[in-house]
């Protein structure tokens, strides 16, 4: 279709057309039947012009955490006979990584291909769809301009923030250590407790030849069995307690829940995440990361239901992490049950608002539920640790004495 260009043409040649019909001049008509003409003639090159194009979108990484850029690479290749005209693309982009991105190419060569790129500030966790990409192809006057959408949408995961944060603290008494504490070693080369690929020096006798086949890599038996500590995650995700989506509160609560399962799992642990709408599950890395990414707040009001679900994967030598607005009474006493069959239990309270940005009674009304909520948990064995929503989880979890990492005791000789 014409561009505001062959609009504005087409608009002159009717005026040119006027003004010669006033003044009867005969040079006058050709000049504004041959302005006329030449939209209809762009519109047309264009349509019939069609270039045989592919084009490839790569990203640098396709899950990033929060903070972090991707760089997004375009690939257009022209596969007709002749050389591509003047090419716009633009790539749609969901709202929170920006305006969509605009690149300009032109003539590439037959059989050759030209690469642009772009880059993508990710700063806010989510589950993105870049693209589709849409390529406009217009004439060498700029007159006409032809649409045409390619390719599939690329997938983008933003992980939460994540910040390093001390987990060996957080071992229960008589639990196992998160590598390894309790081990079973088995009686037979028949049996064994898992595989894992070669590495430089283990012993070539231990190669599980039937792996290796299927695989297609070395992989070596590992005949000794470990009872790994166990904790679990909850992360109460009630938009009564933390706020809405976007929240600093809520968004601060995803990264704590975040920074202290993905710590807990590198120092060994075997770890659940559960939230108000999703009852305790075992998690991995990439699980863990996954679903808190995509995570929204819930219109579940009561928190009492999904607590009595954690009943189900407590232990008396297991760990107990829960991520929650400053509770109230009732809700005190709904924690303290829950937790009773945990052995080490810790509460992280991400508050609402900042306090001082509060008027002085609304402030003095949220500290005094703080300090409430603090006293009775810990009066409950919970070790605490009270957040604001700009606040660094690191930077509190030092300053948090029970949540440091604990001296190992030096057997006296």
């Amino acid at each position: 279709m014409p561009t505001r260009r062959g609009w504005a043409v087409l608009g002159a040649a009717l005026l040119l057309w006027a003004a010669a019909r006033v003044v009867g001049s005969q040079d006058l008509h050709m000049v504004a039947a041959g302005l006329a003409v030449l939209p209809f003639l762009a519109t047309a090159f264009v349509h019939w012009n069609r270039v045989h194009l592919t084009v490839r979108r790569h990203l640098s990484s396709a899950r990033v955490f929060a903070g972090q850029r991707v760089t997004v690479t375009l690939t257009v290749a022209n596969r007709g006979p002749g050389t591509a005209p003047f090419l716009l693309l633009e790539d749609t982009l969901p709202p929170s990584l920006g305006k969509a991105a605009r690149l300009v190419t032109s003539g590439i060569p037959p059989r050759r291909e030209q690469v642009l790129s772009y880059t993508l500030a990710c700063r806010t966790r989510g589950r993105y769809e870049v693209g589709p990409l849409t390529i406009s192809l217009t004439d060498p006057f700029g007159l006409a301009r032809v649409r045409m959408q390619w390719g599939q949408p690329s997938t983008l995961v933003v992980y939460p923030a994540v910040e390093r944060v001390e987990a060996a603290a957080l071992t229960a008494p008589g639990a196992g250590n998160g590598e390894s504490r309790a081990r079973q070693l088995f009686r037979s080369a028949a049996e064994f407790y898992a595989l894992r690929e070669y590495v430089v020096g283990d012993d070539l006798r231990r190669i599980h030849w039937r792996s290796t086949a299927r695989m297609g890599r070395l992989m070596i038996r590992q005949d000794e069995a470990t009872r790994r500590s166990g904790a679990t995650v909850f992360l109460d995700t009630r938009q009564s307690a933390l706020g809405g989506l976007g929240s600093a509160s809520f968004e601060r609560a995803v990264s704590a829940a975040a920074s202290v399962g993905l710590a807990l799992l590198r120092a060994g642990f075997a770890v659940h995440l559960g939230t108000v709408d999703m009852p305790p599950d075992p998690t991995t890395e990439d699980r863990l990361l996954e679903t808190l990414a995509a995570i929204t707040p819930s219109r579940e009001r009561a928190i009492t239901r999904a607590l009595t679900a954690l009943r189900g994967v407590a232990a008396g030598e297991s760990t107990l992490v829960l991520v929650t607005g400053p509770p109230s009474g009732p809700e005190l006493s709904a924690l303290s049950r829950a937790g009773a069959r945990f052995g080490r239990k810790v509460a992280v309270l991400v508050q609402p608002v900042r306090p001082a940005g509060l008027p002085t009674a609304d402030r003095a009304e949220l500290e005094a539920r703080v300090q409430s909520a603090r006293t009775q948990l810990q009066h409950a064995r919970w070790q605490v640790c009270v957040l604001e929503p700009d606040q660094r989880l690191s930077e509190v979890w030092k300053l948090t004495p029970t949540l440091r990492r604990r001296p190992v005791p030096v057997p006296s000789s």
